[in-house]
């Protein structure tokens, strides 16, 4: 969230919170005084390992789509997808560890640059992905209305749309960058919305606008696309010709709908909490600092939840797993040992060892005339050589992984392969 707006506890030269304040602060870059030791400390806690798993899934994902763009030109779904993953990173690497941080103390020791950008570098990749999740709900119901369609998609397009996401996120939570700032306030340095009497009207109307502009209305248009493109792929059934298109859109429809659903339901207790807060009337309830601090655990736990998703429920994405392993261990140099027992069929590591027709009729004329005693064994090596070719399409079948199973996305290009097979 951000912000909250709590009664402040303060005390003394040593920054322990001990008297209370009347004064309703607005806080702000994760900044959230208490005196709950369990609080400061398990809320770090959680955000670490949250960080520590979401990372390495996430760059699993980049890694499998970075993969596909190097085998191929990259689909709209597959750039989107991967514009998810680079917000999800992002969070865990930049946000998520200034938030443990600011939970952990008792007062702001990070600097007013971080005070200033963290809630508006959070909100950026939020609406970002937000944003982000509906363009792809709309490309899927594009694809589940025809997935036998080869649609060919420009990168000047890919990257226009990207930009423009990441444009419009960066503007809706501009007002959060103006605003905060450190205060010193009862002794203490702290990270405040600070906002002057000119702007409370606009600051107000910003309190109501934002969750319809970045949560409400992308989800609606999501749920809409969604909806109607799992209708498609129901409709359809199993009576035309491209059945195995029609089993992979209804199974990209519901992964990307699960991730749709999984993170609407995490950010939920986030923009109670934000309602909450800008709401808020004299005397009122506050809200209670462990629902604050839980919901942003939630909320970061969207970047750890995705990727499991795209790995647990996509085909593409573990062959694609498989086929980034395979080719991280065809890449690996070869040891010294393993170099002088390289197998016969190794023709990329050793072409010159590789003994042309005309040699090899030489050395079975040798072995007839010259050693006329050798054994029969040696005779029928020089005989009967492995085909260099042979050699290379065996090399190639065991260095150089499928096609398919290094698709992680092959949702755009499914057509042609269907076609191949009727």
């Amino acid at each position: 969230m951000g912000k909250a707006t709590l009664t402040a506890v303060f005390a003394d030269s040593n920054s322990s919170i001990m008297n209370v304040s009347s004064a309703h602060l607005h806080f702000a870059g994760g900044y959230l005084p208490s005196d709950s030791k369990d609080w400061r400390t398990i809320i770090p806690a959680l955000l670490v390992a949250m960080c520590l798993v979401g990372s390495v899934g996430n760059l699993c994902v980049i890694g499998i789509l970075l993969h596909g763009v190097w085998k191929r030109k990259p689909s709209m779904i597959h750039s989107l997808i991967l514009n998810l993953s680079l917000a999800d990173i992002s969070l865990l690497l930049f946000s998520a560890p200034v938030r443990a941080a600011a939970y952990s103390r008792g007062v702001w020791d990070l600097g007013w640059f971080v005070c200033k950008s963290s809630d508006w570098f959070i909100h950026m990749c939020m609406a970002a992905k937000s944003l982000t999740t509906a363009v792809v709900a709309k490309v899927c119901f594009l694809y589940a209305s025809d997935p036998a369609k080869q649609v060919s998609i420009h990168n000047c397009t890919i990257w226009s749309v990207l930009v423009a996401i990441w444009v419009i996120a960066s503007l809706l939570p501009l007002p959060e960058w103006f605003f905060s700032t450190t205060r010193h306030h009862g002794g203490v340095e702290m990270c405040l919305l600070d906002v002057p009497a000119v702007a409370e009207e606009f600051m107000s109307v910003f309190g109501k606008l934002y969750p319809l502009l970045v949560f409400c209305l992308p989800l609606l248009l999501a749920s809409f696309y969604f909806w109607r493109a799992y209708g498609q792929c129901k409709k359809r059934g199993t009576k035309t010709q491209n059945l195995r298109n029609q089993i992979r859109s209804k199974q990209l429809t519901v992964m990307l709908l699960s991730t749709a659903i999984t993170s609407a339901l995490l950010w939920l207790p986030e923009w109670v909490a934000w309602l909450w807060v800008w709401h808020l009337k004299d005397g009122g309830p506050l809200p209670p600092q462990g629902f604050i601090a839980l919901s942003q655990v939630l909320m970061f736990s969207i970047s750890t939840a995705n990727p499991l998703i795209f790995l647990v429920m996509s085909e593409e994405f573990k062959a694609g797993l498989k086929g980034v392993w395979k080719w991280m261990v065809t890449r690996k140099p070869l040891s010294a040992s393993e170099v002088q027992g390289a197998p016969a069929g190794n023709t990329e590591a050793l072409p010159d060892k590789i003994p042309s027709a005309e040699s090899q009729t030489s050395i079975q004329e040798t072995d007839r005339h010259g050693f006329p005693n050798s054994s029969k064994e040696n005779t029928d090596k020089a005989v009967a050589p492995t085909l260099p070719d042979v050699q290379q399409f065996w090399h190639e079948r065991d260095a150089v992984p499928s096609a398919p199973d290094n698709d992680p996305t092959p949702w755009e290009h499914e057509g042609q392969e269907t076609e191949s097979y009727d």
